[in-house]
Protein backbone atom coordinates (compact mmCIF):
# COMPACT_ATOMS: atom_id res chain seq x y z
CA UNK A 1 0.00 0.00 0.00
CA UNK A 2 1.45 3.37 -0.99
CA UNK A 3 0.55 6.49 0.93
CA UNK A 4 1.47 9.93 -0.34
CA UNK A 5 2.13 13.19 1.48
CA UNK A 6 -0.90 15.48 1.79
CA UNK A 7 1.36 18.56 1.41
CA UNK A 8 3.83 17.80 -1.39
CA UNK A 9 2.71 14.45 -2.90
CA UNK A 10 5.94 12.57 -2.11
CA UNK A 11 5.62 8.89 -1.22
CA UNK A 12 5.70 8.46 2.57
CA UNK A 13 8.18 6.11 4.20
CA UNK A 14 7.48 3.90 7.21
CA UNK A 15 9.24 4.75 10.46
CA UNK A 16 9.14 2.01 13.06
CA UNK A 17 9.41 3.07 16.68
CA UNK A 18 9.25 1.32 20.02
CA UNK A 19 5.95 3.02 20.99
CA UNK A 20 4.28 3.58 17.63
CA UNK A 21 4.80 3.40 13.90
CA UNK A 22 4.23 6.27 11.51
CA UNK A 23 4.57 7.35 7.91
CA UNK A 24 6.74 10.39 7.34
CA UNK A 25 7.65 12.58 4.37
CA UNK A 26 11.34 12.97 3.48
CA UNK A 27 10.89 16.37 1.81
CA UNK A 28 8.61 18.18 4.27
CA UNK A 29 7.69 17.81 7.97
CA UNK A 30 4.41 15.91 7.29
CA UNK A 31 3.83 12.89 9.57
CA UNK A 32 0.94 10.39 9.50
CA UNK A 33 0.67 8.44 12.77
CA UNK A 34 -0.56 4.85 12.51
CA UNK A 35 -3.32 4.26 15.06
CA UNK A 36 -4.41 0.79 13.98
CA UNK A 37 -2.98 -2.22 12.19
CA UNK A 38 -2.83 -1.71 8.42
CA UNK A 39 -3.03 -4.80 6.26
CA UNK A 40 -3.34 -5.01 2.51
CA UNK A 41 -3.21 -8.25 0.57
CA UNK A 42 -3.78 -8.84 -3.08
CA UNK A 43 -3.74 -12.36 -4.48
CA UNK A 44 -3.15 -12.63 -8.23
CA UNK A 45 -5.53 -14.74 -10.24
CA UNK A 46 -3.65 -17.75 -11.55
CA UNK A 47 -4.10 -18.93 -15.11
CA UNK A 48 -5.89 -22.20 -15.63
CA UNK A 49 -3.58 -24.75 -17.18
CA UNK A 50 -4.85 -27.58 -19.35
CA UNK A 51 -3.27 -30.98 -18.93
CA UNK A 52 -1.96 -31.39 -22.46
CA UNK A 53 -0.48 -34.87 -22.25
CA UNK A 54 -3.22 -36.58 -20.23
CA UNK A 55 -5.56 -37.05 -23.21
CA UNK A 56 -4.96 -40.46 -24.79
CA UNK A 57 -5.66 -39.06 -28.28
CA UNK A 58 -2.50 -36.94 -28.02
CA UNK A 59 -0.39 -40.11 -28.18
CA UNK A 60 -2.28 -41.70 -31.14
CA UNK A 61 -0.14 -40.35 -34.02
CA UNK A 62 3.32 -40.13 -32.49
CA UNK A 63 6.51 -41.94 -33.43
CA UNK A 64 8.32 -44.51 -31.34
CA UNK A 65 12.00 -44.91 -30.60
CA UNK A 66 14.43 -47.30 -28.93
CA UNK A 67 14.19 -45.60 -25.54
CA UNK A 68 14.28 -47.88 -22.49
CA UNK A 69 11.47 -47.42 -19.97
CA UNK A 70 12.92 -46.59 -16.52
CA UNK A 71 10.04 -48.42 -14.82
CA UNK A 72 9.69 -51.76 -16.66
CA UNK A 73 12.83 -51.83 -18.88
CA UNK A 74 10.74 -52.22 -22.05
CA UNK A 75 12.90 -51.31 -25.07
CA UNK A 76 10.37 -49.10 -26.99
CA UNK A 77 8.71 -45.80 -26.13
CA UNK A 78 6.52 -43.28 -27.90
CA UNK A 79 7.83 -39.73 -27.88
CA UNK A 80 6.82 -36.16 -28.68
CA UNK A 81 8.60 -32.85 -28.35
CA UNK A 82 7.00 -29.66 -27.07
CA UNK A 83 8.32 -26.16 -26.49
CA UNK A 84 7.58 -25.72 -22.78
CA UNK A 85 9.97 -22.86 -21.98
CA UNK A 86 11.14 -19.78 -23.83
CA UNK A 87 12.16 -20.02 -27.48
CA UNK A 88 15.89 -19.89 -26.73
CA UNK A 89 15.66 -23.05 -24.58
CA UNK A 90 15.65 -26.55 -26.11
CA UNK A 91 12.40 -28.45 -26.57
CA UNK A 92 11.26 -30.91 -23.90
CA UNK A 93 10.95 -34.54 -25.01
CA UNK A 94 8.08 -36.49 -23.46
CA UNK A 95 8.06 -40.29 -23.51
CA UNK A 96 5.39 -42.94 -22.91
CA UNK A 97 6.29 -46.60 -22.57
CA UNK A 98 5.07 -48.65 -25.56
CA UNK A 99 4.33 -51.58 -23.25
CA UNK A 100 0.52 -51.36 -22.90
CA UNK A 101 0.57 -52.90 -19.42
CA UNK A 102 3.03 -50.25 -18.21
CA UNK A 103 2.29 -46.92 -19.99
CA UNK A 104 4.79 -45.08 -17.78
CA UNK A 105 5.44 -41.43 -18.76
CA UNK A 106 8.60 -39.42 -18.27
CA UNK A 107 10.35 -36.43 -19.79
CA UNK A 108 13.87 -35.50 -20.72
Amino acid sequence: MLIFCANCGTRLTLEEGSKCNRFSCKTCPYVFNIRRKLVSRKYPKLKEVDEVLSDSQVWDNVDSTNEKCPKCDFERAYFMQLQTRSADEPMTTFYRCANESCGHRWKE
